[in-house]
């Protein structure tokens, strides 16, 4: 016979169990569906454990004797509003995505007991999943894509379109992600036109509510949720923004600098700090003006002023004074900073350092006017041939004379040395009328002896006014294959660098040839005051001059280089202060280019 008891246990909708100790002995199924659970697991299990959040177990403890336990749910309305609260704090506590999933999951435990529920976020750019925070084992095939009702979609507000071209699968009915769930119920987690996430609440055989029930409950849930994910990307991307718009300020090449309206400095970046010798926390909080030379720092306050009052300056050039003494020429372009209110809030300046500009230019002028008297020069050179010609001839008429003894021997001798002065002049025209002539550089076979001997006589004047001694040390070579007018200006240059190195009272300028394996190898060799290891790095930069008062345009060396790269070669300088300075030139034997043989279409460029 059936007991009553026990048949009205069973059959009583009032959730119910029976507990002693602390410990669960028995449940009806109303209790079970209320928990989540199947009654013959509830067996055992601490009462407490079974609980969900906002339940509460009602009856008399008598010591360890059984009692029934009633569970009675809070007033109606009371959990849902203490749940969206939780909620409400747990999000504006959120710094990440994850910590909004958490606080989402908190209150769909409280809000939904009995039921699963899984939250899937999503990067609303792309819609690939980011995370999954799940209450129950997922499903044992693994999660299936990510889907959403069309119903739930347009509730959301959100374009079928751009989901379905992201990869989402728009269905009429929600699968669901849990393991031993039966139905589900799905809801975008979003916020405007971003989607970023759906939570799917799911229903285990026995839950305590269906899908159509829970769904306006669903939705008023993950509204919140998807506006703190929205917050959260927004903060992040502000951030970013901040980041990287100061990171550019700050390595940007241009010197950019921001004052408040009291012309105190908010930003000083680092081509700033680099130029000044200031540090950029040093700058900080800084009175702009006192970084000024007294000279500038009233037209700078002018320039400051007008750019509060809302105008725009450009070109305003200025000296900004720098650490170790000394002034740097800049231009800077100013701006209003303006406010949330319309205000003007400061000045950003952006600006550029002129002084190695102005060097050029004037470097460049010194160069055009180099370039000026060289074609002149050029052209009295030209000029002065003639003469030669007439001087040499009637020297060598008037000494073939003397063999008819029609001279005087002391004659004769100044006529030889009139003719030996006339050919010396004469080759030296001909040699800087072949350097400076315009030309192709033809390749042609070419002896280095001969283009050292030639530079030297060239360099004759600059050898002369140093009182230099010059020393040949030129052994037989190979020929090579390379041009003749780029050759000779590498040695020219070297020679006449050679004697400019050399100390007032003169030194020894030494030139040596040699072969070494498949390479000829040409040195030129100064006992001057050599070089420190700083400018020796810095010999074969463009603009780098080491000559003072303008007397270099700081071009040579890096032609120089260029000339000897473009034949195959390489050049190597060697020195050390007070022990003079070397310059090797190494060229290969054969032709890293394909230059045409000798004979193929070359021609001589030799007058």
């Amino acid at each position: 016979m059936r007991d009553p008891l026990s048949d009205a246990f069973e059959g009583s909708p009032i959730p119910a169990a029976i507990v002693a100790g602390g410990k669960v002995i028995r449940v009806n199924p109303a209790f079970a569906r209320v928990v989540g659970r199947d009654p013959a697991a509830c067996a055992g299990a601490p009462l407490a454990s079974l609980l969900p959040p906002g339940l509460e177990a009602r009856g008399r403890e008598d010591g360890e004797a059984p009692w029934l336990a009633v569970l009675e749910p809070p007033s109606p309305g009371s959990g849902t509003a203490r749940a969206l609260l939780d909620l409400t704090r747990g999000l504006a506590q959120s710094h990440a995505q994850e910590d909004v999933a958490a606080a989402l999951a908190r209150a769909l435990s409280s809000l939904f007991p009995g039921r699963a529920h899984c939250i899937r976020l999503l990067d609303p750019k792309t819609l690939a999943p980011v995370a999954t925070l799940s209450s129950a084992p997922l499903a044992p095939l693994g999660l299936p894509p990510v889907a959403l009702r069309r119903a739930a979609v347009h509730q959301g507000g959100l374009s079928e379109g751009a989901l379905e071209s992201g990869g989402l699968r728009l269905v009429d009915e929600d699968v669901p992600c849990c393991a031993g769930s039966e139905r589900a119920v799905a809801v975008p987690l979003s916020a405007g036109s971003q989607l970023f996430g759906v939570v799917s609440l799911e229903y285990p055989p026995g839950a305590p509510s269906t899908p159509p029930d829970d769904e306006p409950l669903l939705v008023q849930v993950t509204n919140p949720a998807g506006l703190g994910l929205r917050n959260l990307r927004s903060v992040a991307e502000v951030t970013f923004l901040k980041t990287y718009l100061e990171e550019l300020l700050e390595n940007a090449n241009a010197l950019i600098l921001v004052t408040n309206r009291q012309h105190h400095v908010l930003l000083f970046n680092r081509a700033l700090a680099r130029l000044t010798g200031r540090g950029g926390a040093e700058a900080l909080g800084s009175d702009l003006l006192t970084l000024l030379p007294a000279g500038e720092r009233e037209r700078t306050r002018q320039v400051l002023e007008r750019s509060i009052a809302g105008e725009a300056v450009t070109g305003f050039e200025t000296r900004v004074a720098l650490r170790g003494g000394g002034e740097a020429l800049v231009t800077f372009h100013t701006a209003p900073i303006v406010g949330h209110g319309g205000e003007v809030e400061g000045v950003i300046a952006i600006g550029q350092d002129l002084t190695a500009l102005r060097a050029m230019e004037q470097r460049a002028e010194h160069f055009q006017r180099l370039a000026a008297v060289g074609r002149i020069a050029a052209g009295i050179v030209h000029e002065l041939n003639n003469p030669l010609v007439a001087v040499i001839t009637y020297s060598d008429h008037l000494l073939e004379r003397r063999r008819g003894r029609e001279l005087d021997p002391g004659d004769a001798e100044k006529l030889r040395r009139i003719r030996d002065a006339g050919e010396r002049i004469q080759r030296l025209a001909r040699d800087l009328i072949t350097y400076a002539r315009p030309s192709a550089d033809r390749p042609e076979t070419l002896d280095l002896g001969v283009l050292l001997d030639q530079a030297a006589r060239m360099c004759d004047p600059a050898l002369r006014e140093a009182r230099a001694r010059v020393r040949l040390d030129v052994a037989p070579t190979p020929t090579i294959l390379g041009g003749r007018a780029g050759l000779l200006q590498v040695f020219v240059n070297l020679v006449t660098n050679a004697a400019q190195a050399l100390p007032p009272q003169g030194g020894t300028v030494t030139l040596s040839l040699g072969s070494r394996g498949e390479e000829v190898v040409a040195r030129v060799s100064d006992d001057g005051k050599g070089m420190s290891p700083e400018v020796r790095g810095r010999i074969f930069d463009p603009f780098f001059s080491t000559k003072e008062g303008g007397c270099g345009v700081g071009l040579g060396l890096s032609i120089v280089q260029g000339i000897v790269a473009r034949h195959g070669g390489t050049i190597e300088v060697a020195s050390e202060p007070g022990r003079g300075t070397t310059f090797e030139v190494r060229l290969p034997l054969r032709a890293p280019v394909p230059w045409p043989e000798p004979g193929q279409g070359t021609s001589d460029s030799t007058p």
